[in-house]
């Protein structure tokens, strides 16, 4: 797994790298800046001007070493350095005496707003003026010019993180003094506030640039968030043995669906299915047989007695696993039925949808989940089980704290789906699409996850390979039907390659 690192965090790898590789810190500057100039180039031509924006610290000195990289490339560039009275220190001042040097960029400094010029709209604006070191929010003459800076309409690209923006937790920032980037250019690791859906408007289209940081830095340094990758979970999904049997890949039930959504267990059980587990049965109301056995002949079904809702639990002791809630509804036999499951259950429970709006009216139940459970809240579903938070890293603190306290794996679902266990720790999905914003998208998420446990596959990896396989079936149908036209059944179908193309 990728680790994330805070950013005081990364300033200490920073430091490892310089002493340990040992390189000076002018040159591990020079180092990140050809990573962004590179990207630059690949980008722009050379008939669009730059206009720099520095600040004072090493932030401001990477922009100054981009320019004059850029300079040699010939591009046309201007800076314009942000000035507080006090002379340039370390590496800053070394990459504006070597801009001095150069003699081939327009070199200006801002000591009030105005002495930013106008811009033609086709100038890019690089902002340099403020880094992930930042600890309070701007005002004051910088937030005069971000403010500047954001009623332009030229292309912005930010170095390493949006002017203003903290690493973390943006809890006390002022939101309108921060720059809003069309492009975000980070160095190693992305922030943990760019995962985060109320950041995207000052991120933009962000991308990682590997700048070479020491790896002893980087494994030395603990931290409990993590990025998903592809070679993680290829080691998460177990080679099948040539004499394994339908038994040897568990007995999951589902139980989904009530009059009017039945979709929901469908959607689920093909998904459960095509995860790999060796027999599913679907528990469904009595007039949902006939669907479900048409709609899914490879599922077992077992029938509940109401004709409608879902109102009793069956024999339990077959079963490696149970699937709860999608299109379950909340009538009051139903919610009578999920404290019977709640109770009876011996073996991990996965809970979405109304299984979890239900738990939200009762909270008590909640200390009934047996450990090792998986809940798969959207960020409403989650308001409503854990209460009201202010902005996203509040609301990651909540949910870290719920795991660890009921000792369950707790699934976030939303952009970068973040997947919270017991240890406390939090990995972040890096698949899917905005294509998957889409009705039935999470029963088949319920389904992927289901299919994953019941095959004894260990909770916290079945939560985390079966999110990042969704999300890669989502991407691979995306890439075949768009994004607009994706349907949650193409998530289903496209399961297949994405295991084929976890190699």
């Amino acid at each position: 797994m990728m680790k994330l690192f805070t950013t005081k965090q990364v300033a200490g790898i920073d430091k490892f790298t310089i002493e340990n590789e040992p390189i000076a810190d002018i040159d591990l500057m020079e180092r990140a800046a050809m990573q962004i100039t590179n990207w630059l180039v690949q980008r722009f031509s050379t008939e669009r001007k730059m206009v720099f924006l520095a600040g004072p610290g090493n932030n401001g000195g990477d922009a100054l070493a981009i320019a004059r990289q850029l300079t040699d490339l010939d591009f046309q560039c201007e800076v314009y350095l942000l000035n507080f009275g006090k002379d340039l220190r370390g590496s800053p001042a070394i990459n504006w005496k070597r801009l001095e040097e150069q003699g081939k960029v327009k070199l200006m400094k801002i000591r009030q707003v105005e002495d930013f010029a106008k811009t033609d709209p086709s100038d890019v604006l690089i902002d340099g003026l403020f880094g992930s070191g930042l600890s309070r929010p701007l005002e004051g003459l910088p937030a005069e010019i971000v403010s500047k800076i954001n009623a332009l309409s030229n292309t912005t690209v930010a170095i390493d993180i949006p002017s203003g923006l903290m690493g973390e937790d943006n809890s006390e920032n002022i939101r309108e003094n921060i720059v809003r980037a069309d492009y975000t250019l980070t160095f190693q690791f992305p922030k943990i506030s760019f995962l985060f859906a109320e950041n995207e408007m000052f991120t933009g289209k962000w991308d990682v640039l590997p700048i070479g940081l020491h790896p002893e830095g980087i494994a030395q340094t603990p931290s409990n968030f993590h990025f998903i990758e592809k070679r993680d979970v290829k080691e998460m999904i177990p080679a099948r043995s040539k004499f394994a049997h339908k038994g040897t890949f568990g007995h999951a039930l589902l139980i989904a669906g009530s009059y009017g959504k039945m979709g929901a267990s469908v959607l689920a059980s093909k998904a459960c299915l095509r995860s790999g587990v060796g027999l599913l049965t679907a528990h469904v109301p009595h007039f949902g047989y006939s669907i479900i056995q048409t709609a899914v002949p490879e599922a077992m079904v077992n029938i509940d007695d109401h004709d409608s809702i879902f109102t009793g639990v069956p024999d339990l002791s077959p079963f490696s696993a149970i699937g709860a809630g999608p299109g379950i509804g909340m009538k009051s036999n139903t919610k009578k039925a999920l404290k019977e499951l709640l109770e009876k259950a011996k073996v991990p429970l996965v809970l979405d949808a109304d299984a979890l709006n239900i738990l939200s009216e009762n909270k008590e139940w909640l200390n009934d989940l047996p450990e090792n459970s998986i809940l798969t809240p959207h960020p409403g579903e989650f308001k409503r089980l854990a209460g009201e938070t202010a902005n996203s890293w509040e609301r990651i603190q909540k949910q870290i704290q719920m795991a660890w306290e009921l000792k369950v794996t707790i699934v976030l679902k939303g952009a970068f789906t973040a997947i919270a266990l017991p240890n406390g720790k939090v990995y972040f999905n890096s698949t899917g699409n905005p294509g998957m914003a889409t009705a039935g998208s999470g029963d088949s998420l319920t389904g992927i996850i289901l299919g994953l446990l019941a095959q004894r596959i260990p909770p916290e990896n079945a939560a985390i390979a079966g999110v990042f396989l969704h999300g890669l079936a989502g991407d691979i149908a995306a890439g075949k039907q768009s994004e607009h036209a994706l349907i949650a059944g193409d998530i289903t179908d496209y399961l297949g390659k994405a295991f084929f193309d976890l190699g």
